[in-house]
This record gives C-alpha cells, structure tokens and sequence, in this order.
C-alpha cells in the first residue's frame, strides 16, 4: 500500500477524541431529542387541527445530532453514531414514542450518511449540509408513514405525501442549515482545534 493510501485510510479512520466528541454531540442531542418532544406535542395539537401533515414542520428538530455530529466529526459513521445514540438517550429518559425512535434514530442518521458518503466525505459546505438534512427528514417521513409503527400509516395518500416533503423541508433547515451555521460558530471559538471542521468558518460556502 502507498503511503498516500494509508494516510488516506487514516484520515477515515475515528480516533479517540472523535469517539469521546461525537458521544458528547449524541448525548445532548438526547437531550434535545427528549425536549423536543415536550414542544412538539404542545404544538402538534393546533398543527393536527387545521392539517395533520403540517406537523412534518417540527420533524428536523430530531434529526439535528446526526447532520451536526457529521459536521464536526466529519468521518464514516458519523451521522448514523450521533442519531442512534441520542435516540437511545431519548428513550432513557422517557420518550412518549416508545422504542420506537430507535429505529428513527437510525433512519434517519442513514439519510444524513448516504448523501455524506454521494460526496465522499469530502464536502461539508451549505448545499451538502441542506442536502443532508433533507434527506434525514425524507427518509423520517417515510419511516412515520409508512412502517407498521408509523404515527401516520393511516393517512390518506396525498396526506402523507404532503408530511413527506413537510419533513424533507425541515430537515433541510432545522438539522442541515442550522448544524451548518453551529459548526462555523463552533470552529470560530477553537473548540474544534483537534477537528478537519476547525477550519468550518473560513470554508466555502458552495464549494
């Protein structure tokens, strides 16, 4: 193997701190899954009363540890470590959904991870982040309307297309553009000195 292969394979390859950070991203990602259930349900009541796919809106708001840990970690697995693991924590610390967000979870850190992964892990500008988060709130959405578990499998066809996009739109903004703007403030305090993403604040944005 050449020794550009292998500095190569080790640029992929997680280290400790990568392992401790993206578990510290995971954890109070739990906690922001656990609160965002609190808000959600307030929310959905009046959102279910005059539409109920409009409650797709508040769906990025789980898939924000995935997209953010992919972000700073910026290594293989990210996205689907960061998500699974908060969903984990949400389910430790009570969710109202039951076991089932741990299949979320993973959902949809896997839709975070394929469009990292179209890219190589080489791009982490605005349009791969939008894209990221995108496709975790597509891949939410046909998890929720969809699976035998699914809170919307009795949606009417057009009803559930609508929560799809719904989702696949705040996921793009909630998880995609807001994690994009955090790890630029992030990087411009130092905090990720140990990371590729420290120079995130000085990146391209479109390229």
């Amino acid at each position: 193997m050449s020794t550009a292969a292998i500095k190569k394979s080790a640029g992929k390859s997680w280290r400790v701190v990568d392992i401790v950070v993206a578990a510290l991203v995971a954890i109070a990602g739990g906690v922001i899954f656990w609160a965002w259930d609190q808000g959600a349900a307030a929310l959905s009541a009046p959102m279910n009363a005059a539409y109920p796919p409009l409650t797709g809106l508040l769906a990025g708001g789980w898939m924000i540890p995935g997209v953010l840990g992919m972000l700073i970690i910026r290594k293989p697995g990210a996205a689907i470590f960061c998500e699974t693991v908060a969903a984990t924590g949400e389910l430790l610390m009570g969710s109202q959904y039951g076991a089932s967000v741990l299949f979320s979870g993973l959902i949809q850190g896997l839709g975070a991870e394929i469009i990292f992964a179209i890219f190589v892990y080489r791009k982490f500008n605005l349009p791969v982040s939008l894209l990221a988060g995108a496709a975790a709130g597509f891949f939410c959405g046909l998890n929720d309307s969809f699976a035998p578990w699914g809170w919307n499998i009795a949606y009417s066809g057009a009803d559930k297309l609508a929560y799809i996009v719904l989702t696949t739109v705040s996921g793009a903004i909630l998880a995609g553009a807001l994690c994009w703007l955090a790890t630029r403030g992030l990087a411009r305090t130092g905090v990720l000195s140990s990371f590729a993403s420290r120079k995130a604040a000085t990146e391209p944005v479109f390229s």
